[in-house]
């Protein structure tokens, strides 16, 4: 009998130290909802700002933008050589369980860590 000893998959998922919150190699948002979050964040953010953010490249940011826009979560408009982007706070949940249940909630609560709604500083415009 085996006693004291765990898993690599339990010790992953230990706290550790004065910091509560949980280590591991999983999240509990897929990179979509990260990339609208951070459009809720930001609306004229670029995709190189947002790929970082949410630590993918800015192709896969690309895409997964182009998916929220076609599925009307995120409205894009082009002001001069920038994208200006707009969510849609009514846009459903997609999982089957939650899918009678809007996003802008979730984005509300998920967003009440601090951080500002949108950019305090306008983005500097490149001259011609």
């Amino acid at each position: 009998m085996m006693v004291g000893r765990r898993s690599d998959a339990m010790k992953a998922h230990e706290f550790h130290g004065d910091d509560p919150r949980p280590t591991g190699t999983w999240g509990f948002l897929t990179n979509h909802a990260h990339v609208l979050l951070c459009v809720a964040r930001d609306p004229q953010s670029r995709a190189r700002d947002i790929a970082e953010q949410v630590g993918i490249t800015e192709r896969a940011t690309q895409r997964i933008l182009a998916d929220l826009i076609a599925d009307g979560y995120v409205t894009r408009t082009k002001v001069g050589r920038r994208n200006d982007y707009k969510v849609n706070p009514s846009g459903r949940l997609r999982h089957p369980v939650f899918r009678d249940l809007p996003i802008g909630p979730l984005i509300e609560v998920l967003n009440r860590d601090g951080q500002p709604t949108r950019r305090q500083t306008p983005h500097p415009t490149r001259s011609p």
